[in-house]
């Protein structure tokens, strides 16, 4: 399976889903968006290690993770985000030291959390960005019908999402898919989670 390379676009805060964010991935090579909702402490620490200028007074976990890696010459090499089962991201981080490649698994947002401290690139699979991407639809394509992009289910922390297809179930698929279009231009990454899960639903 082919790798894709991916970059940070931005971190968008959920106006209704108190201290849920999401993490807004840009395939490097495509117009296609990976999103995932991560929580407040995650986000607070990616956006931190964007914000170059920002230096927290202490250390946060991933601050402290990195200086302990590179106290015992550990370095992250890579992050993959390898696997998606039923909403939820799998990641893998790629150690070295001596030499000796370790594949630690860890949360997604940890992963970037810690890839952006040590210049690390982020790459998933194709397939995963086929299952999980937003293609965004140009000018040039409008009037064309075109479904293909879908808003991946957002990561989870031991708790259930509560990002649902409620409020929905009064328009027919079209309207929907409409609605989905609408929602990712828009980039209102929320909503069209809600939406898509209402699409998948009805055509499972």
């Amino acid at each position: 399976m082919s790798l894709v390379k991916l970059t940070i676009k931005g971190i968008s805060y959920s106006q209704t889903q108190n201290g849920a964010y999401a993490l807004i991935l840009n395939e490097v090579d495509g117009e296609r968006k990976l999103p995932i909702v991560i929580g407040a402490f995650e986000a607070q620490s990616i956006a931190i290690a964007l914000e170059k200028e920002i230096r927290p007074p202490r250390p946060l976990t991933h601050d402290l993770f990195k200086n302990f890696a590179d106290r015992f010459d550990i370095v992250v090499k890579q992050v993959i985000i390898h696997k998606l089962v039923d909403g939820v991201f799998f990641s893998s981080i790629i150690c070295e030291r001596d030499r000796i490649e370790e594949i630690i698994d860890a949360r997604t947002s940890d992963a970037i959390a810690l890839a952006l401290r040590f210049s690390a690139p982020i790459f998933t699979y194709k397939n995963i960005l086929d299952k999980a991407g937003i293609y965004l639809k140009t000018s040039s394509e409008e009037g064309e019908e075109h479904h293909e992009g879908v808003l991946s289910e957002p990561e989870t922390f031991g708790t259930e999402s509560n990002v649902s297809g409620e409020g929905y179930s009064q328009y027919n698929l079209q309207e929907l898919h409409e609605q989905l279009e609408n929602a990712v231009q828009n980039e209102d990454y929320e909503k069209a989670a809600k939406i898509r899960d209402e699409i998948s639903k009805r055509e499972s």
